[in-house]
């Protein structure tokens, strides 16, 4: 079977997909996958427009979802191969080894380790030059990128900012299963994240207090509110960092995370790199 580009040609056996793999990287061209799991929103097909920016890509998006309807949002942007695959052909025997990070988490150990177990598996299958991932969900992209670079996977990582609704709220599955009653108040959850973001010329203290202070006044018990560097070890006194924070919102976990220049602030951004001397010099 010959693949046209553009055509969201639909593969479902590995070995196929392999061989797909393969033949593009010998003509030089980059092969990029995008692993989507269950289900197509707005935020994965950010995802896939990252890819097809890459110049010259075969786009690879891996889709466990038969819906029609996800076929078809596919379909409408012009991705190469859509590789639909199941647990049973992964894991023929059944998932026998899981990867377990090794960073200091916040979500649960077995969620991130099933993940990467899972994107390990589907870039073993393909073999891409390039993975695209969502900063939605922000420590397993900093798992996946150690994992890469700790077994020597010749893949680059892409990352790619949060996609946001008109209230705030990230688009997510789960985000999408909120009932509408708690909506309001699942969209606080982005409001917290971003007011501590722009208290962050206050330090480190000012940011977390202003986003429990948020969620207090909404009612919300989170999960975890946390302040950490981008590598998520400690958070720097001064510097590039991430916050993160996890609620359970009207029956569903949500989480949310945005970074922030730590102890210099937005507005001061560009003043503070001018002034930075560079080590070398």
């Amino acid at each position: 079977m010959s693949i046209e580009r553009g055509q969201a040609t639909v593969i479902t056996e590995l070995d196929r997909i392999s061989q797909v793999g393969s033949a593009f990287k010998k003509t030089g061209a980059p092969v990029v996958l995008v692993p989507l799991g269950a289900g197509v929103h707005a935020g994965h097909i950010m995802l896939v427009r990252a890819a097809k920016a890459i110049r010259g890509a075969v786009v690879v998006v891996a889709l466990s979802s038969t819906a029609e309807e996800d076929l078809d949002a596919l379909r409408k942007e012009s991705v190469d191969v859509i590789w639909q695959y199941t647990e049973e052909q992964l894991w023929p025997k059944g998932q026998r080894v899981q990867l377990r990070p090794q960073i200091e988490g916040l979500e649960p150990v077995e969620v991130i380790s099933e993940a990467l177990s899972r994107h390990l598996a589907l870039m073993g299958v393909l073999g891409p030059s390039d993975v695209v991932v969502g900063e939605k969900d922000y420590e397993f992209l900093i798992a996946l990128n150690q994992v890469i670079h700790d077994f020597h996977i010749p893949t680059r990582l892409r990352g790619v900012p949060t996609v946001r609704m008109p209230d705030g709220l990230a688009v997510s599955l789960r985000n999408l299963d909120v009932d509408e009653a708690a909506r309001e108040k699942a969209g606080t959850l982005s409001a917290a994240v971003t007011a501590g973001a722009h208290a962050a010329e206050a330090g480190a203290d000012k940011v977390l207090e202003v986003v429990n202070m948020v969620l207090d006044a909404a009612g919300i018990e989170a999960d975890y509110v946390a302040l950490r560097g981008l590598d998520l070890g400690p958070a720097p006194e001064q510097g590039d960092a991430r916050l993160l924070v996890a609620a359970n919102i009207g029956g569903v976990r949500l989480t949310d995370n945005v970074g922030l220049p730590l102890g210099i602030g937005f507005r001061n951004i560009e003043e503070h790199a001018e002034g930075t001397t560079h080590p070398d010099s």
